[in-house]
């Protein structure tokens, strides 16, 4: 008894929520501004002697509703969020706009994501205890391998004592490699001589050639004074 109660309490709290009315009278919707969510039924009542309809002159979808005489009504269901501007054709000045928020839609999402949150939180719990219990497990055999290992190494400072004969032997190869590099340098006065030696003999023919004009302009000179005396 109390369940068939219920629904028919339920029932008509969704319906009258998400039905609304407008009225024609005095030449003018009554009220001209509405806003709705998406889904909501809209129904327009002609309280005039005049017979008035609806046109949209803006908007997502088109409306025209059948010309309504005095007492009739008509309703339409929207579906489609936007902001729906109409009038009447029969009485232009006869002007008002519906606004359809998409609030149905909005809501949605929020149960979505405060599920996915609770699987979230869910898993993460067990990916947290999961991995501390297996890591922590694991790390006892590594301190206990990782003892070992220092142990072993220990020993490796009593071969310190080896390093200086190796070091005796580089030192042993630097000087040779040192004494090849001298012997460039004592080539190089070697090899710097032979070009002081061209150049003594280019300055010995010089000279000579010298000699030799100054030979020939003094004789010519005296072979002039010998002709002139006589």
């Amino acid at each position: 008894m109390l369940v068939p109660l219920l629904l028919l309490w339920a029932a008509p709290g969704p319906a009258s929520a998400a039905t609304y009315r407008v009225a024609m009278k005095g030449y003018a919707f009554s009220p001209a501004a509405l806003t709705v969510p998406v889904g909501s039924t809209v129904t327009w009542t002609n309280q005039d002697t005049a017979p008035h309809d609806v046109k949209t002159t803006s908007g997502p979808v088109s409306i025209h509703s059948p010309m309504l005489q005095k007492g009739q009504s008509w309703s339409f269901t929207f579906t489609t969020a936007g902001s729906y501007g109409y009038y009447c054709t029969v009485h232009p000045d006869m002007t008002a706009r519906i606004v359809v928020q998409a609030a149905p839609t909005s809501a949605a999402p929020t149960h979505t994501h405060t599920g996915s949150d609770d699987h979230e939180s869910g898993t993460g719990a067990g990916a947290g205890t999961g991995t501390g219990s297996g890591t922590g497990h694991h790390t006892a055999p590594t301190t206990s391998a990782a003892s070992p290992a220092g142990r072993s190494k220990s020993p490796t400072p009593t071969k310190s004592p080896s390093a200086p004969p190796t070091s005796a032997p580089a030192a042993a190869a630097a000087p040779s490699a040192a004494g090849p590099a001298a012997n460039p340098q004592a080539l190089e006065p070697t090899a710097s001589a032979r070009p002081l030696d061209g150049l003594l003999v280019l300055a010995g023919v010089v000279a000579g050639v010298a000699v030799l004009c100054l030979l020939l302009v003094g004789s010519r000179s005296a072979a002039r004074e010998k002709q002139d005396a006589a």
